[in-house]
């Protein structure tokens, strides 16, 4: 979601009608519901089950009522192209541009393609690519590296004793950034939790953010520590987060490690371990082995290992300040306006 609108920002920025189809999930609609500078409209998500399960006659149903429904759309739109950002939400959209004869476009951020982008690609006329080790899955004559898009908002200088202050927080603690992607992380938060012994007594503060779930449970164990936080579900002014953060605990959505470069923040990043194709995984990898992050496998995340980890990151500044050059080395340069940039060359 974010990645697009960071394209769809551009685009209007340039004169343009943009038009975003959106899921149902309540994510997608708290993400856009600030957004009156554009069309919202809201189509079907779906994800593919195995050709086997008996799920599979009621999402080609669901998928058929959201080809049809963008089909409609496009008649009054009359979009010339369509710029599909993942997953098989994204497949109707691709599909009805191709029977309309617009140009198609897909971004993958991932390391690695999921399923849908291994479909969307047979349907789309490129497939943009935010990490240069995705490109040996596509035909080279297809592909493009762009880097993965980032909000316009995340560009806005951003003053770190004001933000902190905004938060409630101390301008003289070291600042520790959780956040678990777009919905938040059980399993992560519950190890932060567990972890807050090694920080008791000490000048270190976070910033928290939880996913609707946990959000009371977590901000009672700070409480009960005496540590410093601000925890919340979801924050939507991240610039100001990601200024003010020394160190980030993070899953490693695409998404989430774009932004987190842009801000070269050091990172310790746990992949979500069901994400598709082992992605995150994949992900993490890429920054670990460039040492801009440690990476934990969630199945060895506890307490004394993430406090531990944490505990020496804040301990060297030597340490974070290499991290934080290798992350920067990572941030993309005008991914949003390089796309967009080769959506209008399909004009020509």
């Amino acid at each position: 979601m974010f990645p697009g609108l960071a394209v769809a920002e551009v685009l209007k920025d340039r004169r343009h009608a943009v038009l975003l189809l959106v899921s149902e999930k309540q994510i997608d609609a708290t993400a856009v519901r600030d957004r009156p500078q554009f069309r919202v409209e809201k189509i079907p998500s779906i994800g593919l089950p195995r050709f086997i399960s008996p799920q599979i006659l009621p999402f080609t149903g669901q998928f058929l009522r959201g080809l049809g429904r963008c089909r409609d759309i496009y008649r009054s739109f009359q979009p010339q192209a369509v710029l599909g950002m993942g997953g098989f939400t994204s497949t109707g959209p691709i599909l009805a541009g191709r029977l309309a004869g617009v140009p198609t476009f897909i971004h993958e951020s991932n390391a690695i393609p999921g399923k849908a982008n291994r479909l969307n690609a047979r349907l789309a006329t490129r497939v943009l690519l935010g990490f240069e080790d995705c490109a040996k899955y596509f035909p080279k004559s297809a592909a493009e590296v762009t880097g993965t898009p980032i909000r316009s908002s995340l560009n806005r200088k951003v003053d770190r004793s004001e933000a902190l202050k905004k938060l409630g927080l101390r301008s003289d603690f070291e600042t520790v950034l959780v956040m678990g992607g777009s919905q938040g992380a059980h399993r992560l938060n519950e190890a932060v939790c567990t972890a807050l012994n090694w920080f008791t007594r000490k000048p270190i503060q976070f910033i928290h953010l939880t996913g609707r779930e946990d959000e009371d449970a977590v901000r009672e164990h700070y409480q009960k520590a005496g540590i410093p936080a601000w925890v919340a579900a979801f924050y939507h002014c991240m610039e100001e987060a990601y200024s003010v953060a020394d160190v980030a605990v993070a899953r490693s959505g695409a998404a989430s490690l774009t932004e987190i470069s842009h801000f070269g923040i050091p990172s310790i990043l746990v992949p979500y371990p069901y994400a598709a194709e082992n992605h995150q995984y994949l992900n993490a990898e890429i920054f670990a082995r460039e040492g801009a992050a440690e990476v934990i496998e969630e199945a060895r995340v506890n307490g004394d290992t993430l406090g531990s980890l944490i505990d020496q990151l804040l301990a060297d500044a030597a340490k974070r300040r290499r991290m934080h050059e290798q992350m920067r080395s990572f941030a993309p340069q005008d991914a949003a306006a390089r796309i967009a940039e080769l959506i209008e060359r399909s004009q020509k």
